[in-house]
């Protein structure tokens, strides 16, 4: 006998009610679809029933599950299908038609082989939103091929521009292509709703499809690279920590090996720093009180900055730059941040336990709103925790289910 479940908190939020269908693995979808259940979405996520997502076994482990799964999937629920087998695929058939919006990052073509793909599943539900996270998008040459975030960044152009002119590019230390693009859907998601429901509704409205491309996520965020490009033949390349064409705004090394950023390229702001930095000389150099005049002596500016820090330490620097108004950080790790008195003012933590009673803390819910703010209900579910709970949704009983698991659907 299946042993009951506690009941799980009711979910509130601007989303309460929203139903969320999730058919995908690791990190773009289902970040998009984690943001949504964050603020009150009922998500289903839907895994294989061998292993289930492979983020439940990305870096840091605890009793062999992830971490990171413990955030990545919070609020949702887990339900196993092997989605080769015809009778898992006209259950996630039938949630889908019954979903306001599924979140998908399957390479393009694998769900119409299932029967669900946007086309196919809009023909029986025009109201339906789908979002399709995929490396190129749904259409173009490039669309059959495998784009993680990695490719993306390259070919979106943020890994050009990352890192030192002397050195290959970098890569920022997280899967921030894999992020910006689930932000991509989700704000797409939200505007696909708002139509929807401005056109009829769930019953009647016009459903559509949202078609997110990690590398054009990433090519979003770069700025002003192409008119420069195609006006002035500018290609912008790797500057290190400085920020390029905005002087000064780099990172800078105090006496006791710590590392800040300073920002002071606002005209008002570089003069406050070079008087903080008992530099009259610059702070009163007709020639460099605008942006514009300080580029061409970007590098002697970043020297006397950088020849000031290294007689200042990481206190003493933050100290008088930030009494001088200048916009000055030290560059955080998490150990900085989980003792920070504006994270801690913000309540930029949570704290939770897991099954075993250990305590665990966890990133806040961003953004923060004053209304209808998101919430934890529960950490990442374990792999199939909410079979009985959705199929039992569907009218399957206890022997249909047994019967689903002795055959391998589910």
């Amino acid at each position: 006998m299946t042993e009951a479940k506690p009941a799980v908190p009711a979910a509130f939020g601007p989303l309460a009610g929203i139903k969320v269908l999730e058919l995908g693995t690791l990190i773009a979808g289902p970040f998009c679809s984690r943001m949504l259940a964050e603020f009150g979405a009922d998500v289903i996520k839907i895994e294989s029933p061998d292993g289930g997502d492979p983020l439940r076994h990305w870096r840091v482990l605890k009793d062999g599950t992830s971490l990171w799964w413990s955030v990545q999937s919070r609020n949702k629920k887990s339900l196993t299908l092997n989605l080769k087998d015809q009778r898992a695929q006209d259950i996630a058939r039938r949630l889908a038609l019954d979903a306001d919006i599924i979140i998908e990052n399957y390479r393009p073509g694998v769900l119409e082989k299932w029967q669900l793909g946007y086309e196919q599943l809009k023909a029986l539900n025009p109201a339906l939103i789908m979002v399709r996270l995929s490396g190129y998008g749904q259409t173009g040459p490039q669309r059959d091929m495998p784009g993680f975030g990695a490719i993306a960044e390259s070919m979106g152009g943020l890994r050009y521009v990352s890192g030192h002119a002397d050195r290959p590019p970098v890569r920022v230390g997280i899967s921030i292509g894999d992020s910006v693009a689930a932000l991509h859907g989700a704000m797409g998601a939200m505007m696909a709703l708002r139509h929807r429901d401005a056109t009829g509704g769930k019953t009647a409205g016009q459903g559509q499809m949202v078609d997110v491309a990690l590398y054009e996520a990433m090519f979003n965020m770069m700025e002003s690279l192409v008119p420069e490009f195609d006006h002035a033949g500018v290609v912008r390349e790797r500057t290190g920590g400085a920020l390029p064409g905005i002087v000064p705004s780099n990172t800078y090394t105090t006496g006791d090996g710590e590392n800040i950023v300073i920002a002071g390229n606002g005209d008002a702001i570089f003069k406050r720093l070079m008087l903080a930095m008992e530099r009259d000389d610059l702070a009163n150099d007709p020639g460099i009180a605008r942006n514009d005049g300080r580029v061409p002596r970007t590098a002697e500016i970043d020297a006397a900055i950088q020849a000031w820090c290294s007689g200042q330490t990481v206190d003493s620097a933050l100290e008088k730059l930030q009494a001088a108004d200048v916009p000055v950080g030290k560059i955080y790790s998490v150990r900085d941040m989980m003792s920070d008195p504006q994270f801690l003012a913000r309540h930029m933590f949570e704290q939770h336990q897991f099954a075993d009673g250990t305590p665990i803390k966890m990133p806040a819910i961003t953004p923060k709103m004053s209304a209808t703010p998101g919430q934890t209900r529960w950490l990442g579910p374990t792999l199939g925790e909410h079979n009985e709970e959705v199929l039992a949704g569907l009218g399957y009983d206890g022997e249909a289910i047994a019967l689903l698991r002795r055959e391998g659907v589910i």
